[in-house]
């Protein structure tokens, strides 16, 4: 498996070498997510967003997928995908809003409240469902890349935390630090997000679905070919996005 260093490198060149169509890719989802954050009720924004976002999120995961094995990244991809993927996607977008909402009744009920008892459960509540979200990052291109349910792709995404704690960390991260720097600016996260994410999570679980492997340093290079079917094959066609 290479280390999170380069797969955050090869991403970055990806973006970069693809930054036309990871733009449109982007601009063409924001669109949809537009009349939802500044047109509807935020009551509605709020419930409805989670249902719109994250099927969204598997078109480009499937876009750049796709791109990974034909070499062309084509927008009306990420729309095929969302709806190709769309049940499950749904269902996670309900797990999501589902924990999101217990963080928030969590400090609503105990933010009121004093003493260090209350402050305690608050915090470990908090603890709880962040890990819950850590290990989740692999579930969404699990299901796009092994064509398996939400529940398939939860439970797999959770050993897959458990096998390797450090790296996900490290990749939840990353993708959490490159979401803030994007979502300074409205333009720059309607730009760029859907097609970041969508290269960035492929290749960071391709990575970890690759199996263990040796590594003569920092450029990722492989010492030892691996037995079976060559495990660093799946790693290597997500990684052809922009060549």
């Amino acid at each position: 498996m290479r280390k999170l260093s380069y797969i955050v490198v090869q991403s970055a060149k990806r973006v970069y070498e693809d930054i036309v169509p990871v733009a449109i890719l982007s601009v063409a989802g924001a669109v949809l997510l537009v009349p939802l954050v500044f047109f509807a009720p935020i009551g509605i924004s709020l419930f409805v967003l989670p249902f719109v976002f994250v099927p969204l999120c598997a078109g480009a995961l499937y876009a750049s997928h796709r791109t990974g094995k034909s070499g062309r990244l084509k927008v009306r991809e990420l729309f095929a995908g969302a709806w190709k993927h769309l049940l499950p996607s749904i269902v996670l977008a309900l797990v999501y809003s589902i924990f999101i909402l217990i963080i928030v009744s969590t400090w609503w009920y105990y933010g009121g409240k004093s003493g260090t008892l209350h402050l305690a459960l608050a915090i470990f509540q908090t603890y709880f469902v962040a890990m819950v979200f850590v290990s989740q990052i692999y579930a969404l291109p699990l299901i796009v890349q092994e064509g398996i349910g939400a529940f398939a792709a939860i439970g797999r995404s959770v050993k897959l935390f458990l096998r390797h704690p450090g790296y996900t960390i490290g990749a939840f991260v990353q993708l959490i630090s490159l979401t803030v720097l994007l979502g300074i600016t409205v333009i720059g996260f309607g730009c760029l997000f859907l097609g970041m994410y969508g290269i960035y999570a492929n290749l960071v679980t391709a990575n970890v679905l690759a199996g263990p492997e040796e590594e003569d340093g920092e450029d990722g290079s492989r010492s030892k070919a691996e037995p079976e079917a060559r495990p660093g094959e799946r790693f290597d066609a997500v990684s052809a996005v922009g060549r």
